[in-house]
């Protein structure tokens, strides 16, 4: 790999043994993805919740938090993803003190580094969203997908270690999705039936995630007649990325890469239909009418504020089932805008739980199950209930509105 003379300074440890480190590992993704050089990059997203993080992750933090100033502190703006622990609400979760201080000590070592802790999946609605031919850092699977898709910016799936070392350097390995010949469709596929509402575009995403099945599999949507909000084409891609592994997709006429079809080669490509029979397929496992539901949860990716309003327009004057909880996962700073607007009032007065910087699978899902004797769960994210079931958990699929009428009786209605 070609390096700049600053990169070169980094290398040789000039400015400081975490940059040293830094390049060192991106060398290494680099060569693997044969990198000529490395990219600027403005800004880093970075997913170290602690259950991924482990002792030896948060170790790894103190040990450049003790650095010299100069030495420690990232060199762009930095950002985190969800955390695993609330600290305002975690014994009644189940979850231990030993989890609470492994979240404590990594909260602290990133504010020594200069990293703002904004513990969001959702940063594209609420901090910073990049711009066109904007060339980033990120590493939630939910936000690089919409990063790539719905903004036009730039950036792979960056691991925690891989995110921390460009927010040290500023810069990240070329390849994939920076490079323009990555980002050309390689599948296309025609939609017959409209998706309505957030479950229905979640669910769409996973069916063409799944038959696209590759991080190099780059899908053109065409068929789509209405516009989709930002709601909606969040659960597309965080359905898509979640069953597919898939970082960018373009739909014809809507993102901003894709005004027409030939824009992205994808008139090159044949047309692969999907049909009312692959919607039916994918919905088909997830739980059945009747069902006793013991927990309903929405996150993955967390609530924007019109769907915290959207939910406490359904909790509103009604009680959930006395065997049934409800959390719900929002970002810090939403939380705060529900809060003043009265909206967490409103889902926490019917018996559920407002959690703030966490999202449900990230945070000891495993442990909280079994912490609370909770085995079928209900959600209207398809992303979460296609992870859920690795964690113990026999997961079911509902609109939102379904969503709060089930918790409301205590079964799946």
């Amino acid at each position: 790999m070609r390096l700049s003379p600053e990169e070169e300074a980094m290398l040789a440890g000039e400015l400081g043994s975490a940059r040293k480190w830094a390049v060192e590992h991106q060398l290494q993704v680099g060569r693997m993805f044969d990198a000529a050089d490395m990219v600027p990059v403005s800004q880093a997203h970075m997913m170290a919740d602690p259950e991924s993080l482990g002792e030896a992750g948060v170790a790894l933090f103190e040990r450049f938090a003790d650095l010299p100033e100069r030495d420690r502190r990232v060199s762009i703006p930095m950002i985190t993803d969800p955390r695993g622990v609330d600290l305002t609400f975690y014994d009644p979760l189940g979850q231990t003190e030993e989890m609470a201080e492994l979240e404590r000590r990594f909260i602290a070592a990133c504010t020594s580094l200069g990293i703002l802790l904004t513990d969001t999946c959702i940063n594209y609605q609420t901090i910073m969203p990049p711009v066109l031919g904007e060339h980033v850092a990120y590493g939630d699977t939910g936000v690089v997908i919409y990063c790539n898709s719905v903004c036009g910016a730039r950036s792979n799936f960056e691991g925690g270690p891989s995110a921390l070392a460009a927010g040290l350097t500023g810069r990240t390995p070329r390849y994939g999705l920076h490079l323009d010949k990555h980002r050309r469709a390689t599948r296309r596929f025609t939609v017959r039936q409209q998706p309505k509402g957030l479950t229905d575009w979640g669910v769409l995403g996973a069916v063409i995630g799944r038959k696209a099945g590759s991080y190099w599999a780059i899908p053109v949507i065409e068929g789509i007649e209405a516009v989709p909000t930002s709601d909606e084409i969040k659960h597309f891609g965080a359905a898509m990325a979640s069953y597919g592994s898939t970082p960018l997709f373009h739909i014809v006429g809507i993102t901003p890469e894709c005004h027409l079809l030939e824009d992205v080669g994808g008139d090159l490509l044949h047309a692969e239909e999907v049909t009312p029979a692959d919607i039916d397929a994918l919905r088909r496992p997830f739980g059945a009418k009747g069902e006793k539901v013991d927990v309903v949860v929405f996150a993955a990716p967390q609530l924007s504020l019109v769907e915290m309003q959207q939910v406490a327009g359904l909790c509103k004057g009604k009680s959930i089932h006395d065997g049934t909880s409800l959390l719900v996962c929002t970002s810090p700073g939403v939380y705060a805008d529900a809060r003043r607007m009265g909206l967490n009032e409103a889902i926490e007065s019917f018996g559920g739980k407002v959690l703030q910087g966490t999202c449900f699978y990230q945070q000891y899902a495993r442990e909280i199950g079994e912490a609370n004797g909770w085995k079928r769960l209900l959600s209207n994210s398809a992303k979460i209930v296609n992870i859920l079931g690795g964690y113990g958990y026999a997961p079911a699929l509902a609109s939102m509105e379904e969503c709060i009428a089930s918790a409301i009786k205590g079964e799946i209605v």
